[in-house]
């Protein structure tokens, strides 16, 4: 697994490149590995009015989940001020672990990159006792 989550990590800091963020100055990338194999990037993307701002990790949810996925195995988060190296940990806000959640079980691994390398996770050890589909029925 280390050499999958490696190469989700660098794809995680590439997705960077496309991010949108004139208001916060912070570009966060997001690799998402689905159970088919396929990997989907997102970015975060910045609206002048906050509230509407999405983040990277559920641009890649949404893009994959578009595309029929619904297995997700590991995400990879990289975050930094624009035009500077990762070297901080971005881990996932609440909203983004709350959507994980909907489809993803509590072992799926949460990449959090650092300049080495990345803290890992599983969503259960950010979200615990989360919300979810069992609670509505």
């Amino acid at each position: 697994m280390k050499k999958i989550y490696d190469e989700l990590s660098l794809a995680a800091k590439r997705a960077r490149d496309s991010a949108y963020s004139p208001y916060s100055g912070y570009t966060v990338g997001a690799a998402l590995l689905c159970g088919s194999g396929k990997i989907y990037l997102g970015s975060n993307v910045e609206n002048a009015s906050f509230s509407l701002t999405v983040c990277a990790e559920r641009v890649a949810i949404f893009k994959a989940i578009t595309e029929g996925e619904r297995d997700f195995r590991a995400i990879a988060i990289a975050g930094a001020k624009s035009g500077e190296e990762v070297s901080a940990p971005f881990a996932p806000c609440g909203s983004c672990r709350q959507v994980l959640a909907e489809f993803s079980s509590p072992d799926t691994a949460i990449l959090v990159v650092t300049g080495e390398g990345y803290d890992l996770y599983t969503l259960g050890e950010l979200l615990p006792s989360g919300f979810g589909k069992k609670d509505l029925i």
